[in-house]
């Protein structure tokens, strides 16, 4: 079997079982649709994570860079202490991979086949005494609801 049909297959099922934890996002290549009442328990614990960050970096998959941009901006809607510069002038064709650093405020995004669709983000800090985490894949959509 090759390892694509092996990922469909582990997306599809991850899609009917129920995510409880960020945690249970980890080996997901791509973010399963979650329904409100996993949205709201990730959303949570999402949330403690990121009030205890110094700052956070944002990679986004998506299909095009107009869905990862909107995306990224959802996050900064949702928390208005995460700004990213110069989001207008950043462009890519076809499946892109976006990059967002709130530290320095730099954004960067290229065309790259084969990724997954969602979000990941890592709570980074200042003291290397505290090891960063990564939560995600998350729905684009997820800071919109």
């Amino acid at each position: 079997m090759e390892w694509k049909n092996i990922w469909i297959i582990f997306d599809f099922l991850t899609n009917i079982l129920e995510i409880n934890n960020l945690v249970d996002l980890n080996n997901l290549r791509s973010a399963p649709q979650l329904s409100r009442r996993e949205i709201k328990k990730l959303s949570k614990e999402l949330e403690a994570n990121i009030i205890n960050a110094d700052w956070i970096t944002v990679g986004i998959m998506a299909t095009s860079d107009f869905d990862a941009i909107a995306a990224l901006n959802s996050i900064s809607k949702k928390y208005p202490s995460v700004k990213f510069n110069n989001l207008e002038t950043l462009n890519a064709t076809g499946n892109v991979f976006l990059k967002g650093n709130q530290k320095t405020g730099n954004v960067f995004i290229r065309s790259e086949n084969g990724l997954g669709e969602g979000i990941l983000l890592t709570c980074q800090y200042n003291y290397d005494s505290a090891e960063s985490d990564t939560f995600g894949p998350l729905p684009l959509d997820f800071f919109s609801s």
